[in-house]
This record gives structure tokens, C-alpha cells and sequence, in this order.
């Protein structure tokens, strides 16, 4: 579709008003996410309420045009941008906390909130919420929804699926559907809850999310540990992980990353790798809590352990941490990021693999993340205008997915699909399950308007 029909352009205009825009500078600030691909839509609709998200799908539908949900383009495997033309469905205006309610421990929001003001609006009700992404301050819950997003407090708190508790949205028919609510048990009929969280706008638009909170710990500490090479720390990893005492945040950092952190400012010796290590609990059981993730964390290939108690420490460490990513771009302007996971007692051999990629492939691949997860991120840099570089990067894509799955592993655990991996969804699932997911697709969107082209491969590829 290269133009918009004239019926359908006047139906969103006389809808939204100003809020319907199809200017040039519009069309290119939704264009892309963090991904960096770029597609421009042919509108960007930005309504109010959810029945204009409602009447906004049922026109998409009457008219065969395809629609992608949008919330901050914090996103980095291109879920929102709009490559099948169409237009973008911003929530940006959609953007109020309903309700909060410290005695359900939730909070009701519509999906333009961002992390951070959540944050800051629970704060003088001693509560936060859990998922904690790189991009915390800027990110939509709306966007952490559709990914399900995680972040380093994923080891104990869980990801964004473990802390919603009920949606509202709109299918791809335009029917508004309402699942869970301000209950923390619930045995009723089908979890279409967690099915839509991480289905990346491609089943359903949600509206609304009523979130789980969680009582802010009273007190915290970290860890700093530093190794002698990378398998010495990944290892450690799995004796952290076997004992009783469960961390908040659990993240690896190899060389490369390191030496990053010190061009970020970050007090960091010279070491083959790192782990931070936070606890939380109160002033009681704390000391107890960091002794034995301590004790844990000793062994073959230890350098240092630090405790560090004072808060502006760990901050200082978690700022250079969350700066990593950006920071990549130092060693080459071309990165390739994905989040792939495996068990915990498997990242030793994760690690070891992808140092043998980077060898093979003579490329720096610099790896840090949630480790308490099975979680890391594999950054495979290079320079684009060099060809030779550029196709040894885009063949160790594929090397990086098939050790992770051959490890017991899967694609990605908080950044989702998208385009970027959804080529290689048909390894990472059967034949059979693949098709049960286009099942639901259809049933919930029957005319394929909601994000096409996204998460689920083409179906010859689900046959090869």
C-alpha cells in the first residue's frame, strides 16, 4: 500500500484532529525504533482513550490497512517499525496512571506511562515495580509489556509477565477484551493475561495493565567480584545461582566490557571479568543474605571481592553498567545486540562459545548481562563499510542462535523478536507449535492488520 485511502484518511481525521498527522517530520519520528531499521509509515494515529483505539483498528480493518502499536522506540529488534507501510498507532497521549493502590499492592496505567514516572509516583508509597530495563527512564510500560522487558532485577523479582496482574485491549477485530485483574490468585478460564504480554502488538493493543508491586527493601548491598578470565566468572555464576540465598541482580561483564566501564569513569581494576552481585532485605538479615552469596561467589580464578555497602558506590558501578551498551559503539560503529538465554548451569559453556565465535569470525563480540537468568547480551561489532566485516558479522548471527538452542537455550529473554529474530523462530520451535501460535494469531487478528511481518516466521520457513 503506497497511499492511504481518501475515506479511510478523512475517517482518522474528523476522529483524532490534530492528533491524526501524515506530515513528513510525523512519518520519520516514527519511522524506526533502537534498532536503527527505518520504514516510514503513511500516518501516525495518536488517540486519547481506548475507544479511540477501538474505532482506530475497526477503520484499519474496514480498509486493509496495517497497523503498529507504538510506545517510546525503546525496542531494539525493530518490533515497531512499520514495514509493511500502514500506520503507526502511538500511546504516547495515552499516558495516565488510573490508580494506585497500595493496599492491592498495584497500580493501574494506561500503556504511554513511562518506567520512570511509575517509579517516582510509588515512591512516597514505599513500592516500586519490578522490571528495570537499560532504558528505565525513558521506556513506556506499554513497550515493556509488549516485550515482556526484564532487566537485572529479573533474578529475583521477575520479568514483566511475572508482574502484571490484568490487561485491557483491543483486538485486531477491534473487540475490547478484559483479562485479570487486582488478584494475585486466579484459576478462571484461559490466562489471556500472559499470553498478550510479549506478543509484541501482534495479537492485541493493550489499553491498560494492572501491574503487581513490590514493597521497596529497606536496606541493599552489592558484591563486586573480579576474576581472573571469563570462565572462572561463569562459573561462579552457577555456584551463586545452586545456593539458597537469591540475589536481586546477578551481572556478568567479560574484558572488553570492562575496559569499557573504565572509559565510562567506573573505578574498575584490570581483570579477565566481573560479577555484580545485589542483595536487598532488611538490616537483620542482609549481612547474612551477602555472606553467602560471598561464599558462593570464591573460587578458582578469584581476584578481588569488595562489599560495597555505600549506596553512591553502587550507583556509580549500576550508571557505568547501564552505559555499557551506547558505549560499544566506541570500538566499532556497527553492533548487532541480542539477548539470548540459556540454563544457568550452561553459561560457562555459552561463554566459552561465543569466545570461540569471536576468534573464529575475527570479530570483537563483547558479552555482559543478566547472568542470574541465563540471560546475556552478545554484541557482535564491526564496521559497516567494511564488506569483508560486515558478512562475518551477519554469519555469526546465526552461530550465535544455534549455540544457545543447542545449549538448551532460547532466542531472546527481554528483548523479544520482532524482525530481528524472527527468521529464526522455526529452529527454536516445532512445526506443530509454531502453527498453534498462528492459530491464536488468527483468532485474535483475522486479517493479519496488527504488526504483520513480525515475531512468527513465514510460513515456508516454519516447513523447512
Amino acid at each position: 500500500m503506497t497511499c492511504l485511502p481518501a475515506a479511510f484518511d478523512q475517517t482518522l481525521s474528523d476522529l483524532l484532529g490534530a492528533h491524526w498527522r501524515t506530515e513528513v517530520a510525523a512519518l520519520a519520528a516514527h519511522a524506526q525504533d533502537n534498532s536503527w531499521r527505518h520504514a516510514l509509515p503513511l500516518g501516525v494515529a495518536l488517540p486519547e482513550d481506548r475507544a479511540q483505539v477501538q474505532a482506530i483498528v475497526r477503520t484499519c480493518r474496514a480498509h486493509g490497512v496495517p497497523l503498529v502499536g507504538r510506545g517510546a522506540g525503546t525496542g531494539t529488534t525493530g518490533a515497531a517499525v512499520p514495514v509493511a507501510g500502514g500506520i503507526v498507532l502511538s500511546f504516547a497521549r495515552m499516558n495516565r496512571i488510573l490508580a494506585l493502590r497500595p493496599g492491592d499492592r498495584c497500580a493501574v496505567v494506561e500503556p504511554g506511562v513511562l518506567n520512570g514516572d511509575l517509579q517516582q509516583a510509588l515512591m512516597p508509597h514505599g513500592l516500586f515495580w519490578p522490571p528495570d530495563p537499560s532504558s528505565f527512564e525513558s521506556c513506556s510500560i506499554g513497550g515493556n509489556l509488549a516485550t515482556n522487558a526484564g532487566g537485572p532485577r529479573a533474578v529475583k523479582y521477575g520479568t514483566t509477565r511475572d508482574n502484571v496482574l490484568g490487561l485491557v485491549a483491543v483486538t485486531g477485530a477491534g473487540e475490547l477484551i478484559e483479562c485479570g485483574g487486582p488478584w494475585t490468585k486466579d484459576a478462571t478460564g484461559y490466562d489471556l493475561t500472559h499470553l498478550l504480554v510479549g506478543s509484541e502488538g501482534t495479537l492485541a493493543l493493550i489499553v491498560e495493565a494492572t501491574l503487581r508491586l513490590a514493597p521497596r527493601p529497606r536496606a541493599q548491598a552489592g558484591l563486586r567480584v573480579l576474576y581472573r578470565d571469563a570462565a572462572s566468572a561463569a562459573a561462579a555464576v552457577s555456584r551463586v545461582m545452586a545456593q539458597p540465598a537469591t540475589p536481586t541482580t546477578l551481572e556478568f561483564m567479560d574484558a572488553r566490557s570492562l575496559e569499557l566501564l573504565r572509559g565510562n569513569g567506573a573505578q574498575v581494576p584490570d581483570a579477565g571479568a566481573m560479577l555484580l552481585i545485589d542483595a536487598d532485605g532488611d538490616d537483620d538479615t542482609l549481612p547474612n543474605i551477602l555472606h553467602a552469596l560471598a561464599q558462593a561467589a570464591e573460587g578458582e580464578g578469584l581476584l578481588a571481592l569488595d562489599v560495597a555497602m555505600d549506596g553512591s558506590a553502587r550507583e556509580q558501578l549500576w550508571a557505568a553498567r547501564r552505559a555499557l551498551s551506547p558505549a560499544l559503539r566506541r570500538i566499532a560503529p556497527g553492533k548487532i545486540n541480542e539477548d539470548v538465554v540459556v540454563p544457568v548451569s550452561r553459561i560457562p559453556e555459552l561463554v566459552a562459545g561465543v569466545q570461540a565465535l569471536s576468534a573464529r569470525f575475527a570479530l570483537p563480540i563483547v558479552t555482559f548481562g543478566h547472568a542470574g537468568n541465563g540471560n546475556l547480551h552478545v554484541n557482535i561489532l564491526y564496521h559497516p563499510d567494511d564488506a569483508g566485516q560486515n558478512a562475518r558479522a551477519h554469519a555469526a548471527l546465526p552461530e550465535v542462535f544455534a549455540l544457545a538452542l543447542a545449549l538448551g537455550g532460547t532466542l531472546s529473554g527481554e528483548h523479544g523478536i520482532g524482525l530481528a529474530k524472527r527468521a529464526f523462530m522455526a529452529q527454536a520451535f516445532t512445526p506443530a507449535t509454531l502453527a498453534a501460535m498462528r492459530a491464536i494469531k488468527r483468532a485474535l487478528d483475522p486479517d493479519d492488520i496488527l504488526n504483520p511481518g513480525k515475531v512468527l516466521p513465514d510460513a515456508e520457513a516454519a516447513h523447512r
